[in-house]
C-alpha cells in the first residue's frame, strides 16, 4: 500500500533557509522511492486554517516513507530549516476501494 507524506507550513521566517532545505532533501526523498505530487502552488483554503505552503510525497510503502523521515540524511537536511519553520508533518498510508 502506498503511504503519503504531507507537510503543512504554519510559519515560514526564512525562504532561504527552506530553499536550501528543499534542495538539498529532494534527491534524498526520491532515494527512498518518493514521488513529489504537490509542492506549493496556487492554492485557496475553504475550511480550517489556511497553511502558508502544502506539500505532498507519495512513497511505495508506509515503512519507506518512515525510513526516509528518520534517516540520517534526511534530518540533517531538514536541521537547515527546523529552526526558521514551523510545520504540520505526518506519514499516512493510503488505502484503495478495489
Amino acid at each position: 500500500m502506498k503511504a503519503y507524506w504531507i507537510s503543512l507550513y504554519t510559519k515560514i521566517e526564512n525562504q532561504e533557509n527552506l530553499k536550501k532545505y528543499a534542495e538539498t532533501v529532494t534527491p534524498i526523498i526520491k532515494s527512498f522511492g518518493g514521488v513529489p505530487l504537490v509542492r506549493g502552488g496556487k492554492h485557496e483554503s475553504f475550511e480550517g486554517d489556511n497553511f502558508l505552503r502544502t506539500v505532498v510525497w507519495e512513497f511505495p510503502s508506509y515503512d519507506k516513507a518512515i525510513e526516509c523521515h528518520h534517516s540520517e540524511e534526511y534530518q540533517k537536511g531538514w536541521s537547515l530549516a527546523k529552526n526558521t519553520t514551523t510545520r504540520h508533518m505526518q506519514v499516512i498510508e493510503g488505502f484503495s476501494t478495489e
